[in-house]
């Protein structure tokens, strides 16, 4: 039996015989539904060795997805210790700190401070001119607010409650004309006093002598004089000095820490009861 492919086949004939077969192959494929089935056989046949083929790709991206996040996992751990230790020194230090203060206080015969009681309060209006700096909050005397707390937002000190009403209260700014507040200086302890002057962002350190050592950039924080707020708040920095020697007293000025003109949520501040009774 001679194969249809055999060497004594001319090669003119095979090269017919290949392309008569892909036309019927092509028309029967276009025009009848049993190419298309065949195809769809052949297709399904195929589809296990392309997942095969494909698997190592599959397996060497999921390898390195594994190891991108493995890689990410150790390097935020490492992170996290590193922040853990730099905390867990600053608390030490804080120990340190708070077990000296204990020593002083009770070398000065001086009980530790208690925390301040506190509440959160929203501004409810603004009333700004120049003659008069207060805000309106939405606290009052059914929450234990009372005339001449304290204020303060997140920054420091904003002012005190001039008015109470049942669930509204009033609170004059540091800035406003008729306000004082007791502060002293953070870098040498020296006392003086915060005035308002009609303008947001401008207070006035009052009767300051020509031989005050205050400098530009001193940060002045509350001295606790006076009972109405307590002591360490910061209150402005100091941002002017004019030692003109035709005048009685240097004029020294400060931009309020607090935010003043942008202020929505406040926080009142009770004072402690052994405080009030030692400023009594």
């Amino acid at each position: 039996m001679k194969l249809m492919f055999g060497r004594t086949i001319s090669l003119q004939l095979r090269l017919f015989v290949a392309v008569l077969l892909s036309v019927v192959l092509i028309v029967g494929d276009r025009y009848t539904q049993g190419g298309t089935t065949i195809r769809t056989s052949l297709n399904t046949l195929v589809s296990p060795l392309i997942y095969l083929a494909n698997l190592p790709y599959e397996l060497f991206s999921i390898g390195a997805k594994n190891l991108h996040t493995r890689d990410q996992l150790l390097t935020e751990n490492e992170a996290l210790k590193k922040k853990q230790l730099l905390q867990s020194e600053q608390l030490q230090q804080l120990a340190f700190l708070s077990r000296e203060n204990d020593k002083l206080r009770a070398l000065l015969g001086s009980s530790a401070k208690q925390s301040n009681r506190k509440i959160i309060a929203q501004v409810l209006s603004v009333h700004s001119n120049p003659y008069s700096h207060q805000v309106v909050i939405n606290r009052g005397t059914t929450d234990g607010l009372s005339e001449g707390q304290a204020v303060i937002d997140e920054m420091g000190v904003v002012g005190q409650i001039t008015q109470v009403g049942s669930t509204t209260s009033r609170v004059l700014l540091m800035t406003d004309t008729t306000h004082a507040t007791p502060v002293r200086i953070l870098r040498n302890d020296v006392r003086t006093v915060v005035e308002g002057i009609g303008k947001i962002n401008v207070v006035k350190l009052s009767h300051v002598p020509h031989s005050l050592d205050v400098r530009i950039g001193d940060i002045l924080v509350t001295s606790g004089l006076g009972g109405t707020f307590p002591e360490g708040y910061p209150v402005a920095v100091v941002t002017e000095i004019n030692r003109d020697e035709g005048h009685p007293f240097a004029q020294v000025y400060a931009e309020p820490i607090a935010q003043l003109d942008r202020i929505r949520l406040l926080v009142v501040l009770w004072r402690n009861q052994q405080e009030s009774i030692s400023n009594e």
